[in-house]
């Protein structure tokens, strides 16, 4: 394992993380993969141990801000944490070429939903209703981190702004506060199945927490438009490339 590409790995998934409220773990993983050279049953196990550092510092800003939306949060948290121990138990049995060709899937999703803007100029408050769809969307962000190793931010951040109308930034705060319970069970399953690299984990989410704080001052300033394609454009990249390997 070369340390340095493992930390510039981390780096990026940190900026990542603070700027678009996502755990990191969409790069993460295939930086493990192609960086490292790591198995991808546990590429996909330490890039989750890893989005626990990223997370914990880039919600930090976001709460300073006064952008993290506790209900909602709490909404999230409790399908999480039960979605979380389905994942990992999937992870476990799941072929790694239906891993890859999920993962590329989820790439090609969350590319899509950049380019389309959803309306948030009013807060709606939390009502039964939308509870019920937050903890439905928290169960499948938890199955998605427990298998693919991502933090859930990719699924929960829009599902925020269609139920309740948050703004981009507290959807983002809210997302990452989700993260890091999701992360600690998550870590806690993928360990006891050994799909777990603790020292890489540790290399890549510490080397990537400052800079997740620097990308959470950025989302303010950022041009949504412009950020967006950008992504988009790296999410795109990432899901061909995983695509051919897996079909080779």
């Amino acid at each position: 394992m070369r340390v340095g590409r493992v930390v510039a790995v981390g780096i990026a998934a940190g900026l990542l993380s603070g700027v678009f409220g996502v755990g990191g773990g969409l790069l993460i993983v295939p930086g493990l993969m192609w960086v490292a050279s790591m198995e991808q049953r546990r590429a996909h196990g330490t890039s989750l141990a890893a989005v626990l550092p990223i997370a914990v510092f880039g919600v930090v800003t976001y709460i300073a801000n006064e952008h993290v939306n506790l209900g909602a949060a709490v909404a999230l948290i409790g399908g999480s944490l039960a979605g979380t121990l389905v994942g990992t138990a999937w992870l476990n049995r799941a072929p790694r070429r239906l891993l890859s060709l999920s993962f590329a899937a989820l790439l090609v999703v969350s590319a899509a939903r950049l380019l389309f803007e959803l309306d948030t100029t009013r807060e709606h408050a939390l009502t039964v209703g939308s509870a019920v769809a937050l903890v439905a969307t928290g169960i499948v962000a938890g199955v998605l981190a427990g298998l693919l190793g991502i933090g859930g931010g990719v699924v929960m951040v829009p599902a925020m702004m269609l139920v309740l109308g948050l703004s981009p930034v507290v959807a983002k705060g809210t997302s990452l506060a989700v993260i890091v319970p999701t992360a600690i069970i998550g870590t806690w399953r993928n360990r006891r199945n050994l799909n777990v690299d603790v020292r890489a984990a540790m290399l890549v989410g510490f080397g990537g927490a400052g800079c997740a704080v620097a990308g959470a001052l950025v989302a303010d300033r950022l041009p949504d438009r412009t950020s967006n394609l950008l992504f988009a454009g790296l999410l795109l990249f990432i899901a061909l490339r995983l695509t051919r390997e897996s079909t080779r």
